[in-house]
């Protein structure tokens, strides 16, 4: 096989499809328009959610609350999973090598969830004020 004989498969590519040129071609006089209207004469259209003049469904729908795309980059951790997790020290790549925070997290909060009997060092890990508290109670500390 050489670079100039490859073809493409029969009936892949069809021929442009000249409209306005006579009646013989099947797209003559109206060109595939049909009769009157906005969309038959040239330049006229509308644009992207147009709905003749009613009040379009964009408008309709009442505005309701906002999700910040950055909530996907946070992460948390109970004390439980601290516990069960068995670390003396623990950091953000810690806690995604043991699949407990998504592999896209970049910042991570410990939640007072449960308790936690050994001391834990965290570096990089934020935490809520009753993790603080449980963390430092059972020996351990944040850095």
């Amino acid at each position: 096989m050489e670079l100039n004989t490859i073809k493409s498969a029969e009936g892949a590519r069809k021929p442009r499809r000249r409209v306005g040129r006579g009646i013989g071609s099947g797209l003559g006089k109206t060109a595939g328009r049909g009769h009157k209207g906005q969309k038959s004469r040239s330049g006229g259209y509308h644009k992207v959610g147009f709905e003749g003049g009613q009040m379009p469904l964009q408008r309709r729908l009442p505005k309701r609350g906002f999700k910040s795309q950055n909530l996907k980059f946070n992460g948390e951790v109970s004390l439980a999973a601290l516990e069960k997790l068995g670390a003396a020290e623990v950091d953000l790549l810690t806690l995604k090598q043991a699949g407990l925070v998504a592999e896209i997290v970049k910042n991570v909060k410990v939640i007072k969830s449960g308790e936690l009997k050994r001391a834990v060092k965290l570096t990089g890990i934020g935490a809520t004020a009753g993790a603080k508290a449980a963390i430092e109670a059972a020996g351990g500390s944040l850095a």
